[in-house]
C-alpha cells in the first residue's frame, strides 16, 4: 500500500469512528454561530409520548397540537446546567408579545424520574416560569421519549447520602405546530437570540 493510500484509509476511519461516537451518544453536530444545532438531511428527531404532569395528569404530545413545543430535557437536582437553560428560556419567553405566547408551550421533561415525581416536577418548573410544563414518568416512557429526540442520559453513581448526578443532553427542542421538528438550540444560547429565532418562526 502506498504512503498515499494509507493516509487516506487512516483519515475515512477517524471520521468514522467520530461520527459513531456522536451519534451513539445522541448529540448533534453544533453549528459555527454558536446559536442553533445543525441538522443534515431530514431530521427523524421527535415523535409521540405519554407522561404526567405536575398534578399527576396524564399528558401526550397530542394535547399540544396547534401549538409550538419547547421542549428542555433535564431533572430538578441539576446544579446549574438546568437552571442556566430554562432561565434563557424564561428569558426568552419574556420577550414575546401576549399573542406569541399564546402559540407556544414550553416543556420541561425530567430524566431523574426517580426521585423528580410530579409534584417535585411541577414545583420546581414553577421557579423559572408560569408558562412551564414539569412533566415525569416511568423510566421507560422517559427513555422513550429521550429516545425519539435523540436526548442522552445517564445516572452517575450514588454517594454515601443518596445523592447522585445525571449526565445529559442539555439542547433546547423546538417542535411545531403538526408535531414535526423544527430545530434545537444549543446550551448557552443567549436568551434574545433565541426569542428573535422564535419570533421568526411565528
Amino acid at each position: 500500500m502506498s504512503r498515499r493510500s494509507f493516509v487516506a484509509v487512516v483519515v475515512v476511519m477517524a471520521v468514522t469512528v467520530v461520527v459513531l461516537a456522536t451519534v451513539g451518544r445522541g448529540f448533534f453536530a453544533p453549528s459555527n454561530d454558536a446559536q442553533q444545532a445543525t441538522v443534515v438531511g431530514k431530521a427523524s428527531i421527535g415523535g409521540p409520548f405519554q407522561l404526567i404532569d405536575g398534578t399527576g395528569k396524564p399528558v401526550s404530545d397530542m394535547d399540544f397540537r396547534g401549538k409550538y413545543m419547547i421542549i428542555y430535557f433535564g431533572y430538578t437536582f441539576c446544579p446549574d446546567v438546568c437552571p442556566t437553560s430554562l432561565g434563557e428560556i424564561a428569558d426568552a419567553l419574556d420577550m414575546l408579545s401576549p399573542d406569541q405566547l399564546e402559540k407556544i408551550v414550553p416543556i420541561f421533561i425530567s430524566v431523574d424520574p426517580e426521585r423528580d415525581t410530579p409534584e417535585v416536577v411541577g414545583d420546581y418548573v414553577t421557579h423559572f416560569h408560569d408558562r412551564l410544563i414539569g412533566l415525569t414518568g416511568s423510566l421507560d416512557a422517559v427513555k422513550s421519549v429521550a429516545k425519539s429526540y435523540k436526548a442522552y442520559f445517564s445516572k452517575g453513581d450514588v454517594d454515601d447520602v443518596g445523592n447522585y448526578p445525571v449526565d445529559h443532553t442539555s439542547y433546547t427542542y423546538v417542535v411545531g405546530p403538526d408535531g414535526k421538528f423544527v430545530t434545537a438550540y444549543r446550551h448557552a444560547t443567549p436568551a434574545q437570540d433565541m426569542a428573535k429565532s422564535l419570533k421568526d418562526m411565528l
